[in-house]
């Protein structure tokens, strides 16, 4: 892989408002990603919006948004209503945080004004901010999802080659959990013929127990018109047997045929009723004493 670059840009906005989606705003203090995850569908936001290359363009090519904890802190003052998403187009734990902190920062200026949280990364980098994270989870509901769409050491370097090794994720998610936070696996995206077998997400499923996941989801891969071309061409080079494969599944279409993903889920909700992972229920929301005595004079 070839070198990576960096490059310091302006942040004209911190939070970005989305619409059908299970959250109501998302967080990115990066643009790109030195995972390389060969299916991110991140690469296709790059192209489709910044109109830059789905490869190294995306992966070897990182801005990094220098006044987004500035911005974030004058956003989220003003209170904005719903939930928040972190590191939905940019793993927001790519090794570059360890010198800028802009995710940490954007942490610190939640547990002063919360809103609940859904952070996802592969990032091992998060152990470190297990103190601030717990504060805003005294504060807010918060959930921590690592992705960890297989276990097998083989699929990692082809496919996530940039990424922390799945058990690397795995203990930084036991780390979290041994901390009393809530830490889930997103066993996503599942590859046909790659990842997406019963013993394929059996052993994920257990590995993620065994590391007290709350929760294992998934989801089917899916390929966008702009990163087509750019994940065939890893097929062909790492799996040239399953093209064909993909290419009936897929046709011209960015997800997989209906009955692929109806047998997907079954095979998923077979594997998952064998371990345990037990939910933690949303909590009351602890108020700041400051607060409750502003609510107190008020009545």
């Amino acid at each position: 892989m070839s070198e990576i670059s960096y490059r310091e840009i302006e942040a004209k906005s911190a939070l970005n408002r989305v619409h059908g989606m299970p959250f109501d705003w998302s967080l990115n203090p990066y643009v790109g990603c030195v995972h390389a995850c060969r299916f991110c569908y991140s690469r296709a936001y790059n192209a489709r919006f910044r109109e830059r290359d789905v490869g190294p363009g995306f992966d070897r090519s990182i801005e990094i948004r220098a006044n987004f904890v500035e911005r974030f802190w004058s956003e989220v003052r003003r209170h904005p209503e719903g939930s928040l998403a972190i590191g939905t187009a940019t793993d927001p734990y790519q090794p570059i945080e360890a010198k800028y902190r802009l995710t940490r920062g954007c942490l610190e200026a939640l547990v002063r004004y919360p809103m609940p949280t859904t952070i996802v990364t592969k990032g091992t980098l998060i152990v470190r901010d297990i103190d601030v994270l717990q504060a805003l989870d005294e504060r807010t509901d918060l959930t921590v999802y690592f992705s960890v769409p297989c276990v097998d050491d083989n699929v990692w370097r082809k496919a996530e080659p940039g990424a922390p090794s799945p058990r690397q994720r795995l203990r930084a998610l036991k780390m979290l959990r041994e901390a009393g936070l809530d830490a889930a696996v997103l066993c996503a995206p599942l590859l046909p013929g790659i990842s997406d077998s019963q013993e394929s997400i059996d052993r994920a499923a257990r590995a993620a127990s065994e590391a007290g996941a709350t929760a294992f989801r998934h989801r089917p891969l899916k390929i966008d018109s702009e990163i087509r071309d750019y994940y065939f061409d890893f097929l062909a080079t790492d799996f040239p047997v399953l093209v064909p494969l993909h290419t009936a599944l897929y046709g011209g279409s960015k997800l997989p045929t209906r009955e692929y993903q109806r047998e997907l889920d079954r095979r998923v909700a077979m594997v998952r009723s064998r371990y345990s992972f037990r939910e933690r229920p949303p909590r009351r929301v602890h108020q700041d004493p400051a607060d409750v005595q502003q609510l107190q004079l008020a009545i």
